[in-house]
Parts: structure tokens; C-alpha cells; sequence
């Protein structure tokens, strides 16, 4: 992922979100539609998650300080949390509570042709997001399944947009489903069952993301491919025989520490084994551009501990 975190993916939803709650409150105000007021709620919280994101983004780029000397990428981690908490309370909840009442307290849909005409201009607007989030995730995801990709992104932001894009598009059908359900029958209770399956899944997403992003958060190694180029650079065969143990961590998406116990030359002098690290750690970053911060300590390799000598 690169360092620009996804960001014309973040625009295009913010964009589209912001158009389209505009309209879902109008139409809302004007059908009396229980499904378009969480709709609209919905896209409310869909573009604040996506100022956080960009936030989130901006803050991370700061350099590092004597507070924080290995710099500030996990921001984006952190702002990516939020984004599931704001998903959950303002547009899960607020979605679920919206349902039940409009089931209990039931009412006829007004002037139909209001939430029906925004709703189709919502999935529209949301396709073409939601299209531009997988343009940008396809050039990132190599050969990894659309599963896997949200499961392993080191950078949270286009997993976040992609499945805040593809829930928008489901909660749009629910909505569009639920008034037209209430406009056959008459019966304004189809309208808060639609908004009540909204709730569903965006409280659903909202803990899907929670879950992967308290991952980041903790602290997640590189990825497979990652470790076996920083492992196969590492060794030369020649001054650094072998890894003895190794151990990477994300500082943030873009930022991979490497810490490693690496097997030299018993009779190496301490110049020949400073050489050593420097080649090695030129390599790594070579093999691994985002292998930014790297601690090597030069050990002898033993293959078996001394046995413990015994007197009769």
C-alpha cells in the first residue's frame, strides 16, 4: 500500500456520501420514510469516517520526535478504529432504534416518488465509489482473494472504504426494498423492517472492522512475502550464515521495524563485523524498501547447548 493510503477512494466516497445525504433528508422530510432518515443518518456517518480517515492520513506523515521517536504511522490505525466506533453508534444503533419505532408506530409513505428517486440516485453515486475503491484496491492486492485482502492490508483505509462502500450499496437495496414493500401493501411496517435490516448490517460491518483494526493496533507482523525477501537478503552465506531468531513489526502501514540475532564468523573482528551489519542492512532495505528501522546483533551460532560436565 502505498503512502497516499488510498486517498482518491477516500475523496470519491466523501464526495458521493455528502451528495447523497443531502438528498436522503430531503427525501426523508418529504415521504415521512423511516428507512430514508437512517439512509441519510447513514451517509452522515459514512462521510465523517471518511474525514477521519483523510485525517488520520495527514497526521500520520508527521516526523518523529523525542516523544515518539519511531514516528506517528500507527494514526492511521487509530483513525481506523474510530471509523468502526462512529459506524456502530451513529449509524448501526441510530438505525436499529429507527426501525423499531417506525414497527411500532407504523405510518404510510408520503409522496413516493421521493425516496424512490433518491435511493436509485444513491445506489448510482455509491457504484461509482464503490467502483473506484476496488480500481484502487485491485492495484494493491496482487493475487490475494477480496477476503484475504481485508484480512492481511497493512493500510486500513481501503479495506475501511470498501466495505463501508459495499455496505452502503446493500443498506440502499434494503431501504429501496423496504418502501417499495410498504407502497404494495399499504403497510408502513415493511419501511421499519427495512430500516431495521440497515441496523443489522451496519452494526455487522462496524465490528468486522473493529476486529481487524484492533489487529493493527496491537501490533502485526510484516506479511509472509515480506519476512521470506528481508529473511533470503539477510544471509549471505558468506559473513552472516544464518538467522538465528527474527522478529518484524509495523510501526504503521508503510514502516516495518526488523529486529534479528544474526549468526557471524567466530573469528570476525569487531570492524569486519560492522561491515557485516551495514551490507546486510543495505540489502534488506533493498529487498524491502519499507524495512525502515533495522536492529541486527551479531551472535555465534551454536547448534546445541554446551553439555553440563558431571563429577563422580
Amino acid at each position: 500500500m502505498s503512502a497516499s493510503g488510498g486517498t482518491k477512494a477516500i475523496v470519491a466516497a466523501l464526495c458521493a456520501n455528502l451528495a447523497i445525504a443531502v438528498s436522503k433528508f430531503t427525501a426523508a422530510a418529504f415521504s415521512g420514510s423511516s428507512s430514508m432518515l437512517a439512509e441519510g443518518v447513514h451517509s452522515v456517518a459514512d462521510s465523517g469516517n471518511q474525514a477521519l480517515l483523510l485525517l488520520g492520513g495527514k497526521r500520520a506523515k508527521r516526523a518523529a520526535s523525542e516523544e515518539h521517536p519511531f514516528g506517528y504511522g500507527r494514526e492511521r490505525y487509530i483513525y481506523a478504529f474510530l471509523v468502526s466506533i462512529v459506524l456502530f453508534t451513529v449509524g448501526g444503533v441510530f438505525a436499529l432504534y429507527e426501525g423499531a419505532e417506525k414497527i411500532r408506530h407504523p405510518h404510510e409513505l408520503e409522496h413516493w416518488y421521493w425516496p424512490v428517486g433518491v435511493l436509485v440516485f444513491a445506489i448510482i453515486a455509491e457504484t461509482f465509489s464503490f467502483r473506484t475503491a476496488i480500481k484502487e484496491s485491485n492495484e494493491v492486492r496482487g493475487g490475494q482473494s477480496w477476503l484475504q485482502f481485508v484480512r492481511t492490508a497493512k493500510a486500513p483505509e481501503l479495506p475501511v472504504v470498501l466495505l463501508e462502500d459495499l455496505g452502503a450499496l446493500v443498506g440502499l437495496f434494503l431501504a429501496l426494498g423496504g418502501v417499495l414493500m410498504a407502497l404494495a401493501t399499504g403497510d408502513g411496517v415493511w419501511d421499519g423492517i427495512g430500516t431495521l435490516c440497515i441496523g443489522v448490517l451496519l452494526v455487522a460491518i462496524a465490528v468486522v472492522l473493529a476486529a481487524e483494526t484492533k489487529s493493527l493496533l496491537l501490533g502485526e507482523a510484516g506479511s509472509k512475502e515480506s519476512v521470506a525477501r528481508i529473511r533470503a537478503a539477510m544471509v549471505d552465506g558468506d559473513r552472516v550464515t544464518r538467522i538465528i531468531h527474527m522478529r518484524t513489526l509495523h510501526l504503521g502501514p508503510d514502516e516495518l521495524l526488523v529486529a534479528a540475532k544474526i549468526a557471524v564468523r567466530h573469528d570476525d573482528d569487531a570492524a569486519t563485523i560492522a561491515r557485516t551489519i551495514d551490507e546486510a542492512e543495505t540489502r534488506i532495505r533493498t529487498a524491502e524498501p519499507i524495512a525502515r528501522v533495522i536492529y541486527l546483533e551479531p551472535d555465534i551460532y551454536r547448534e546445541q547447548p554446551a553439555a553440563a560436565t558431571t563429577t563422580d
